[in-house]
């Protein structure tokens, strides 16, 4: 079985020990990813639409090392600091980069540090 770890060009550097991606069985797993600049290192000013914006831009990033797309992803996790405040307007963002059909998702508010989403892809490759 044929495991491959990479780093994407133009995604933020991690933060921790830890792959952009891993490709396994024709699946591409990422990496929980925020709303870092990839620039900067820092994380973009404004609310749950900048934030939510800039997560998925560095999640296309990924992608884009291996030849996908947002029309490739069967499944997305997002964390979401203040879920009950925030998952419209994140909603709404996300509707910019996936179109339906919508790949399945799972929302969840948890406790994020200094960040208001994070947000991990499934993806067929």
């Amino acid at each position: 079985m044929k495991i491959e770890h990479f780093q994407a060009k133009g995604a933020p550097t991690p933060g921790g020990s830890y792959s952009h991606g891993v490709v396994s069985h024709g699946l591409l797993y990422t990496c929980g990813m925020g709303p870092s600049d990839p620039i900067t290192g820092k994380n973009v000013e404004g609310g749950i639409v900048e934030q939510t914006r800039q997560t998925l831009k560095n999640l296309q990033a990924i992608l884009a090392e291996q030849g996908a797309v947002f029309a490739d992803v069967i499944k997305v996790t997002a964390h979401l600091q203040e879920v009950n405040r925030d998952f419209a307007a994140y909603d709404l963002v996300y509707q910019e980069f996936f179109t339906a059909p919508f790949p399945v998702r799972t929302t969840v508010g948890s406790d994020l540090d200094n960040i208001l989403v994070e947000i991990d892809l499934i993806v067929a490759l």
